[in-house]
């Protein structure tokens, strides 16, 4: 059987036996998601960390500031930064769902296979990159999905696959701009940790000389730099994280509007409501009733 074919099986057959209703399954390997749907999606707003989406079956499009890619089975979508995308769900059907198979990328691996592997080169560039999926890759994915049917064998193989993985990913054609987030004092590694810092904290108000500090950036760097990994700058970076947060509490956790902007940091309603409609093209209360009017729908 193909690799293809077999890791299309291995994580159909585990999502479906998984399924829980939210398209998302989580198995026991933590930096594994596998994402299943049924029928296309509305735009799905969220502020990426640094991923690599392997589709396996149905197509999605991803649009991250002017740039839109449209992808499907056989191909991947990298992501080597955080950054803020907008995506939806193209192909998909009961007979056929849409499945990719989500690996988190682990700084901390690709750091240490960036030192054994020595002096390459890393690049810069667009955060978001799509390509088709290598043959290393879809078999050490395989490997790794069937240790789920063996789970006594996970404690001893899981750590040696995903680093193997891993290694593949640095070694494919994108593998300079992973290699950029395990290069220790690249611009890109420098972001992250002020990345890091504000999603810990976005809810408070932000400190742009802390955050510099942190990146180890003179405060002008800082925001070139800043900009140029995710697009945005910080400022509008905490904003967006903000907004997909209090939308994630008023859909998933049914919070009041005014608690949700008062949980993520906003002092204002209007200004809440006014920075709402802009990012999601509806204000709160339209964007509420017309989400849950299209999941009763599809239900």
């Amino acid at each position: 059987m193909p690799m293809t074919q077999g890791l299309l099986e291995t994580v159909q057959r585990y999502a479906e036996a998984h399924a829980n209703g939210t398209g998302v399954v989580h198995p026991p390997i933590p930096c594994l998601t596998i994402i299943r749907e049924t029928a296309p999606t509305a735009l799905q707003y969220a502020v990426n960390r640094p991923l690599v989406a392997l589709v396996l079956q149905g197509g999605k499009r991803v649009t991250m500031g002017s740039s839109t890619f449209d992808f499907g089975a056989g191909e991947s979508l990298l992501i080597t930064a955080d950054v803020p995308t907008v995506s939806q769900i193209t192909k998909a059907s009961l007979g056929a769902p849409y499945l990719a198979l989500v690996v988190d990328l682990d700084l901390a691996v690709i750091a240490g296979l960036v030192a054994e592997m020595g002096g390459q080169p890393f690049v810069a560039g667009a955060s978001v990159r799509i390509d088709s999926t290598a043959t290393e890759v879809t078999d050490a994915a395989l490997r790794l999905m069937r240790l789920l049917d063996r789970p006594a064998s996970m404690p001893v193989l899981q750590t040696s696959l995903v680093r193997e993985l891993h290694f593949w990913l640095l070694s494919g054609r994108h593998g300079g701009a992973i290699r950029a987030l395990g290069i220790a004092n690249s611009h890109t590694l420098r972001i992250t940790r002020a990345v890091a810092l504000i999603r810990e904290h976005f809810a408070q108000p932000l400190r742009i000389d802390c955050l510099a500090q942190a990146a180890k950036m003179s405060v002008s760097s800082f925001h070139e730099h800043f900009r140029s990994v995710t697009s945005l700058s910080p400022l509008q970076f905490q904003k967006q994280l903000r907004l997909i947060e209090a939308r994630r509490l008023m859909l998933a956790e049914g919070q009041a509007i005014s608690n949700a902007a008062y949980a993520v940091g906003y002092e204002s309603i209007s200004q809440f409501t006014r920075e709402y409609g802009r990012m999601f093209g509806l204000p709160p209360a339209r964007d509420l009733k017309a989400t849950k009017a299209r999941m009763q729908a599809a239900a």
